[in-house]
């Protein structure tokens, strides 16, 4: 007499079956998963720099290149991320600019980004800190300067004075 199949367990048999395949290919999946990266900032001028991260790697060194910046190699003391940096090309023309992450350098997982490059060049000299002030405060700080100096040079000068 063979036992006959319940409903209840008719399911029961079904869950069990698809939590094992679930588990089964659970780590596979994981374990293929995409690399994430991120080009940071994402909009630059030609001539500015970037930086380079990728995550999701089984590998400590990666390898990242674009036309906007050639090739560049990614390392990093864990396999957890790999960071770099790089120089975006001073003539560089305006516009979006793939950047494809490589775990491991050549033959590796890949994935693509996009980095934006604006017109313009690169801010060079005091990293923009007179950009955002006024004529009079230029001249107010020029001022002060003028005068702070001159004065050191009247009690200097007072000073040889009367030590003659």
């Amino acid at each position: 007499m063979s036992p006959t199949r319940t409903p209840a367990r008719h399911r029961l048999t079904g869950v069990a079956a698809a939590t094992l395949v679930f588990a089964a290919v659970t780590p596979a999946t994981l374990a293929s998963a995409a690399p994430s990266a991120t080009v940071s900032p994402g909009t630059v001028a030609p001539g500015s720099r970037v930086s380079l991260t990728l995550d999701g790697c089984d590998t400590s060194t990666g390898r990242a290149s674009s036309r906007a910046f050639g090739d560049v190699s990614l390392s990093s003391g864990s396999r957890a991320s790999l960071s770099g940096s790089a120089t975006v090309y001073g003539d560089a023309a305006a516009g979006s600019y793939p950047v494809t992450f490589e775990c491991g350098g050549s033959g590796g997982r890949r994935v693509t980004v996009t980095l934006q490059v604006s017109p313009g060049a690169a801010r060079g000299g005091l990293g923009g800190s007179v950009d955002s002030m006024s004529p009079g405060q230029i001249a107010l700080g020029a001022t002060l300067a003028a005068g702070a100096l001159g004065t050191g040079l009247w009690l200097l000068r007072r000073r040889w004075s009367h030590a003659a």
